[in-house]
């Protein structure tokens, strides 16, 4: 209990850093996957790719935990994975911010620095919202409970990114459609 309230203490406080806009431009190293200095907030509000998951952190009132020193492994979903999901989820979710919202943006993080070469050495991962995430590296792919890794290994300073293609839903949320991703809510959708 202890450490979830300094890991939302450390939310809060980043989420005004945000929002103070005090974020610093750094340069990429030549692999294009470091941004030396800058935090995983920093990192991910200044990716286009990232604006939902920005905005639901900030609503959430979990952007200071993610700017405090970590170490994070953040599982990054898209704004393309957040438009997957079934239609009208998200504005339900940003209704109660608070509440399913920020278990399962919790779900995508983990403490520790995972790389993708730690990743393909595991089985699973204890997530900051209390669940166990699947991992599954077979031919040099890479899933997070069905979520595919599409890019890896984006560096911060207090951690790691890796960018999924779903949002990933815990077991202890229930979106009315079953705790899928919503890559298997479209393949279920699909198949119908």
């Amino acid at each position: 209990m202890k450490y979830s309230m300094v890991v939302l203490v450390a939310l809060i406080v980043g989420l005004l850093v945000l929002c103070c806009g005090c974020t610093t431009e750094q340069p990429a190293n030549e692999t294009g996957n470091e941004t030396t200095g800058q935090t995983i907030v920093e990192i991910a509000a200044a990716d286009p790719q990232f604006s939902t998951l920005v905005a639901a952190v900030q609503a959430a009132n979990l952007t200071d935990a993610l700017s405090q020193e970590g170490p994070y492994t953040v599982f990054a979903p898209t704004d393309a994975a957040f438009e997957a999901l079934p239609a009208g989820t998200l504005d339900q979710l940003m209704q109660d911010p608070e509440g399913d919202l920020q278990q399962i943006l919790l779900y995508h993080v983990v403490p520790g620095r995972y790389m993708a070469s730690d990743l393909a050495q595991l089985n699973s991962l204890e997530t900051l919202e209390g669940s166990t995430l699947s991992v599954n590296a077979t031919d040099g792919a890479v899933t997070i409970d069905d979520a595919i890794v599409i890019q890896s290994d984006i560096e911060a300073s207090n951690g790691v990114i890796h960018v999924i293609d779903a949002v990933m839903v815990p077991p202890t949320v229930d979106l009315g459609a079953g705790n899928m991703t919503a890559n298997e809510t479209m393949g279920a959708a699909n198949t119908s």
